[in-house]
């Protein structure tokens, strides 16, 4: 569903058609502790573009509750702002509308060319054989995070490789008001992540090679309930976690009531919120300690945040000028040293920023385990419906009814029989 109403600011971008000063309006995704907190990020380096160029930016930061539908909005009415921060994930689902500009091979020389990008960053940004419309900008990827005192107090010397251990570890810790894990069980998208990442183990794909919904298959099925079984059955999530969408789990970890996390690039998020840098490790996503049929060797989607352009804005050279600017190697090392991203640009990997724990787990996991999600133009969509569907399986396991093969079938089939409506 589009959202009612848009901030309708294609007008700001008139201001060069005329030959006096140019206007740029940005939508930015909202990649810090609150979005203040990204508005004073962000200003000086805007500012700083304006002074290199001439060209001015206003920015509004976007909450990710509303960015989706406000770019559909946007996509859709042929009115918004001129450059815009978008999921990696809805970057086919974008495209497909025809609303933004293709970044083909003499576009995206304009922003520094095709190698200059981390290759996986990359492929996350358009549907394969055609030319991405965004350029990627952040990048993440999925860690484990553990809290090292709680682990040397259970007398674990080692953070888990395998989900076995991980539940053997996760009941260990599992006392009082402390709990082994936490979830956002609530979060669609956080579990529609996951479950990209499960069924990948257990050799599962969401669609099929024509681009068809596969969501009731038997490895998705099992790889769905080897995550929700963390609340349901192994008992190391918190029954409250079934309602956490506002990122109460970094909370619970932040604060000591929980021993272990995955999460995308979360040491500023701790940061904010008392962690000591020291007081957690990061370790990689977990795999299954026998490899189901057909499982690959992936623990997390290629996360990230790309840049994309609107085919009605009214100013494009400068619009490239500011990605290009956006993705200079000083922005990506002042920008994601700030968010604790990774740079979406090969050139600055070895800069002195990406060198701590979190950021080599995270470079480590990009390069050799992460995969994109599905770029197919139905992905929006089936982080909606799936992630729905996991949240009502959470939801059930909450209250203590069984989460069943076949109550998890059931809701996957419902999800894709809606996708096809």
């Amino acid at each position: 569903m589009l959202a009612a109403s848009i901030t309708a600011c294609g007008d700001d971008s008139d201001g060069g058609s005329g030959g006096g000063a140019k206007t740029l309006t940005y939508w930015a995704s909202n990649q810090g502790a609150s979005i203040d907190f990204d508005k004073q990020t962000l200003q000086p380096e805007l500012d700083k573009f304006e002074q290199q160029t001439g060209i001015k930016v206003n920015v509004e930061v976007v909450p990710w509750s509303d960015l989706l539908n406000r770019l559909l909005a946007a996509a859709t009415s042929g009115k918004g702002p001129d450059v815009v921060n978008i999921g990696n994930t809805w970057s086919a689902s974008l495209q497909a509308t025809g609303a933004f500009i293709p970044f083909d091979d003499a576009t995206i020389g304009a922003v520094g060319g095709k190698d200059r990008f981390v290759p996986a960053a990359l492929a996350a940004a358009g549907a394969p054989g055609q030319p991405p419309t965004a350029v990627p900008l952040y990048s993440l990827a999925y860690a484990l995070y553990y809290n090292k005192k709680m682990f040397a107090d259970a007398g674990v010397t080692a953070p888990p490789t395998t989900w076995e251990e991980l539940i053997t570890v996760g009941k260990k810790l599992t006392k009082g008001q402390q709990w082994g894990l936490a979830v956002e069980g609530a979060n669609p998208s956080e579990n529609a992540h996951h479950a990209f990442a499960f069924g990948q183990q257990w050799g599962g794909e969401w669609f099929d090679g024509s681009g068809k919904p596969t969501f009731d298959t038997p490895q998705n099925v099992a790889a769905v309930k080897r995550y929700i079984d963390f609340m349901a059955v192994d008992k190391i999530v918190n029954p409250s976690n079934a309602e956490y969408a506002q990122n109460q789990s970094v909370s619970d970890f932040a604060n000591g009531k929980a021993a272990m996390l995955l999460w995308q690039a979360a040491g500023n998020a701790f940061k904010a919120q008392g962690m000591a840098a020291d007081a957690y490790g990061v370790a990689p996503v977990p795999f299954p300690g026998t490899a189901p049929a057909g499982g690959k060797k992936v623990n997390s989607m290629v996360a990230g945040i790309n840049i994309a352009v609107f085919k009605h804005t009214k100013e494009k050279d400068a619009a490239l000028q500011f990605v290009k600017f956006m993705t200079s190697d000083a922005e990506q090392v002042q920008l994601n040293k700030t968010y604790g991203s990774l740079p979406s640009v090969t050139t600055v990997a070895g800069d002195a920023a990406f060198q701590a724990e979190e950021q080599k787990v995270l470079a480590g996991v990009l390069a050799t385990s992460a995969a994109p999600l599905p770029q197919v133009a139905e992905e929006s969509k089936f982080e909606t419906l799936v992630g729905t569907a996991m949240k009502e399986l959470f939801a059930d396991a909450a209250s203590g009814k069984p989460v069943t093969e076949q109550a998890i079938k059931e809701k996957l089939g419902n999800a894709q029989q809606q996708m096809g409506s």
